[in-house]
């Protein structure tokens, strides 16, 4: 999950960028605007405070969607909004914890006791549609940029600033935050789990910025190869987990599965391309759901691989981490469905009180990323100090359990939106910081990242 600044306008025939959107001029107005009814009357039953909350709300969201361009294609920022969801939500329903006999937390997830929820995590895991949508946001931003005589390399710094300042921004802030919560009586051990969560997904930037660097390597494999340009990185894929999981794994080095982390996830984000380039159509989305469908069930019923998509502690293999070859075709039946639903998409989208909340999610988009775990934590750390909570500071292994964390997902929700609200400046340019604090965050960073990571 690239996570891009805003398009600039452009004719209403030219190809859409699915970057981050943000209001244009107030004075345009889109070719199919949308009116609320001014004669809608609510409930009689609603009290005045809840039918001016209700007329607000609408109010904002017929101006968000006055204010968007008629080209922009909303089906593209709607498929990036529903995997940027999926992100805080299978964290925080497949992520639980245990408590020692210190009152320390450490992590845990529900699909140790109960393998059969395992194909929640199949819904969960849409990573292969942010990086599908991301291949065609940076094949159209970097069309641009060269369009405008902008460099190679001067478009890359741009999009790296804007992933790398709020990542900066998280740990640098928890780095400030360790020394702290120790003083105030947290267990070490929670430390050490608390950092673990935060930094867990980042590595997804990291990783996103090595491929939005390949992007113009990427756009020339869609050039010569069309649709077929992903077909190498699967087979890659699957060389790596024939030699990691067949007759000859136990002479393989451990270090082996690590030759997947780069073609596993730039598999869709080459699909993401060879969308933008127009090399890959219907007939190809086709292709890619049946197949993608079909080798999903052979993996997992012939070939016996792990059902979960997502990490299980004690567990000894995992789909994710790096990326197997299961991932990769669950990405391949993503992308064909995503592509085949785009037209419906953008047609549901065209509705007001549902194209709101996409301009504000995509909006947030880093924000969301870098801070959800943190919104967790903010509940767990100090529940760990009142024992057994349950669906937050109790083992998830019983369907009591599942029930009590789902009803905790609004508290999380509600704690992510008011950290958001001061978190989200770490995603505007830093032109106010010095450079000395910006230098300050940098070490912050580091050492947070050392801590974390077990090395000190």
């Amino acid at each position: 999950m690239s996570l891009p600044a805003p398009s600039t306008p452009r004719s209403a025939n030219a190809p859409r960028t699915v970057e981050t959107p943000r209001p244009v001029d107030a004075h345009h107005t889109p070719n199919t605007p949308h009116t609320v009814d001014a004669h809608h009357t609510p409930s009689k039953r609603s009290s005045p405070s809840t039918r001016r909350a209700l007329s607000a709300l609408r109010g904002t969201a017929s101006a968000i969607d006055a204010k968007t361009p008629a080209h922009r294609d909303r089906a593209i920022d709607g498929l990036r909004a529903l995997a940027l969801l999926a992100v805080p939500t299978g964290h925080w329903l497949l992520g639980g914890f245990t408590l020692d006999s210190d009152g320390a937390l450490h992590n845990a997830s529900p699909l140790a006791s109960f393998g059969f929820l395992s194909p929640v995590s199949w819904v969960l895991q849409i990573l292969g549609i942010f990086f599908l949508v991301g291949g065609y946001a940076s094949t159209l931003s970097y069309r641009r940029a060269r369009a405008r005589g902008e460099s190679t390399g001067g478009w890359l710094r741009g999009r790296l600033a804007r992933l790398g300042r709020p990542v900066l921004g998280v740990t640098a802030v928890w780095a400030a935050l360790i020394p702290t919560l120790c003083a105030l009586g947290v267990p070490g051990a929670t430390l050490r789990t608390a950092s673990t969560l935060v930094i867990q997904p980042l590595w997804f930037v990291g990783v996103y910025a090595v491929i939005t660097a390949l992007t113009p390597w990427c756009i020339r494999a869609a050039e010569r190869l069309k649709g077929w340009a992903a077909v190498p990185l699967l087979g890659s894929v699957a060389v790596v987990d024939f030699l990691r999981y067949g007759p000859y794994a136990e002479a393989m080095p451990s270090w082996l599965s690590l030759l997947n982390l780069l073609p596993g996830w730039l598999f869709a984000y080459q699909l993401g391309v060879c969308w933008a380039e127009k090399r890959l159509g219907k007939r190809g989305a086709w292709l890619l759901l049946v197949g993608g469908t079909a080798l999903f069930a052979a993996l997992l019923l012939l070939f016996h691989y792990p059902a979960s998509m997502v990490g299980v502690p004690g567990e000894a293999r995992t789909n994710s981490h790096p990326p197997s070859l299961l991932v990769l075709a669950l990405a391949a039946a993503q992308s064909g469905a995503a592509i085949l639903l785009r037209d419906r998409i953008g047609r549901l989208l065209r509705r007001p009180a549902l194209w709101a909340p996409v301009v504000v999610i995509n909006l947030s988009a880093m924000t969301i990323l870098c801070w959800h775990q943190t919104a967790l934590l903010t509940a767990a750390v100090p529940g760990s100090f009142l024992g057994g909570v349950p669906g937050l500071t109790t083992s998830p292994d019983t369907f009591g359990w599942t029930a009590w964390r789902a009803a905790w997902l609004p508290v999380f929700a509600g704690l992510l939106l008011l950290i958001g609200r001061y978190a989200r400046g770490f995603e505007a340019p830093w032109t106010r910081a010095s450079r000395a604090r910006r230098a300050l965050a940098g070490i912050l960073a580091a050492g947070f990242a050392v801590f974390a990571l077990g090395l000190a």
